[in-house]
């Protein structure tokens, strides 16, 4: 690179800084939110199931039916127990969501558990809140399955079946949603900013000063990139300090292969967002552009549901997703200090999805200069 050519990269940089930070309300929007959504989410985004309200129909009253009751009602997640006498009061509390669920005991359920047969309880789960009520299913498993042992008096548990859970001990829900959310919200963040940068230049009609510029179209294109590569990275970094040392995620992997994958991360976002940007007519166009895009990102990225999950095509699409590979990248490296090789599985995937992005970026921009 020359020195003139270096000057002139300068020259944009510094321009490009001075767009996004000579605004003091700007500068906020930058940093605040990102702060706020990593504390708000982070108690918030909870995979817990906290404060039931439990439905009870016994139509047993035995000491069994008892027993399994009171386990229920002195569970930490349950917060109220209902008690209900007939089956329409089970419809009525499901219909009214007054109940989660609802637990039943049938008339002969303690006389079944006395005499050593198979006693059931049935539950009735309300499938409007389909996701809560697995979790609740989980947790009443869970009680029944400590009752039914105390009956038997041996452990059920038998020495080959012992659950043991690698990386997150004991499940504790934060530990797989903050490194999640450094993904996600510095997806946020990083286009938010470079979706407007082409799109402001053409509304405040200085676009047609960069068509008659000498500069060159890298030389635009890298003055675009550095100050959304440098929010992105001060935020992620602020997140990597937040996250040990306030919420208690470990951080057991490499911090220079984190920062390797996060620039690796970033590019392609930027790229993404540049295209979006030289596609929109005004910043108007461009934050809708940047909001249709971001949600699909996130929505395919397996934050919300796992990728395997989904059908075979969009698994294909999931693929050219940014945030799907840097999402195992960060919860590898955050809970189980992913080796080298591993990331590279999952780097070289994002190098891709960045070169194809801004090349398609720079291919496009250049036709707008012409």
């Amino acid at each position: 690179m020359t020195a003139s050519s270096w000057l002139r990269l300068k020259a944009m940089i510094m321009k490009e800084l001075m767009a996004v930070l000579r605004d003091p309300r700007a500068r906020m929007t930058l940093i605040a939110p990102p702060l706020i959504q990593l504390f708000l989410f982070g108690f918030a985004a909870t995979l817990e199931v906290k404060n039931i309200t439990l439905g009870v129909y016994d139509q047993d009253r035995g000491a069994w039916s008892r027993e399994v009751i009171n386990a229920a009602a002195g569970s930490a997640s349950v917060k109220h127990l209902v008690r209900l006498d007939s089956p329409q009061a089970v419809a009525r509390a499901i219909d009214n969501r007054d109940v989660i669920a609802v637990m039943v005991f049938d008339a002969n359920f303690s006389r079944d558990v006395a005499a050593h047969r198979a006693a059931q309880v049935q539950v009735v789960f309300d499938g409007r809140r389909s996701n809560a009520a697995q979790i609740v299913n989980g947790y009443l498993a869970q009680i029944v399955a400590g009752v039914g042992a105390e009956i038997s008096a041996s452990p059920q548990v038998s020495p080959g079946s012992v659950v043991t859970n690698w990386f997150n001990p004991n499940l504790e829900y934060i530990w797989f949603t903050m490194p999640a959310l450094i993904v996600t919200i510095a997806a946020l963040s990083v286009l938010s900013v470079t979706s407007q940068s082409v799109a402001r230049e053409r509304e405040l009609g200085t676009f047609d000063q960069l068509l008659v510029s000498p500069l060159r179209t890298y030389e635009i294109l890298a003055g675009k990139v550095t100050p959304a590569l440098m929010l992105g990275t001060f935020n992620a970094t602020v997140y990597l300090l937040l996250i040990p040392n306030v919420f208690g995620v470990p951080f057991a992997g490499s911090i220079l292969i984190f920062y390797l994958a996060l620039f690796a991360y970033l590019i392609a976002l930027i790229g993404i967002g540049l295209l979006v940007s030289i596609l929109a007519r005004s910043q108007q166009q461009a934050f809708l552009g940047m909001f249709l895009t971001t949600i699909p990102l996130i929505m395919l990225s397996g934050y919300a549901a796992p990728i395997d999950n989904m059908p075979g095509w969009l698994q294909v699409i999931a693929q050219a997703d940014p945030l799907a590979h840097f999402l195992v990248i960060s919860e590898g490296l955050f809970l189980k200090g992913m080796p080298l090789g591993d990331v590279l599985a999952n780097l070289w995937p994002l190098l891709v999805i960045a070169a194809v992005a801004l090349s398609s970026a720079a291919l496009l921009f250049r036709s707008k200069l012409e």
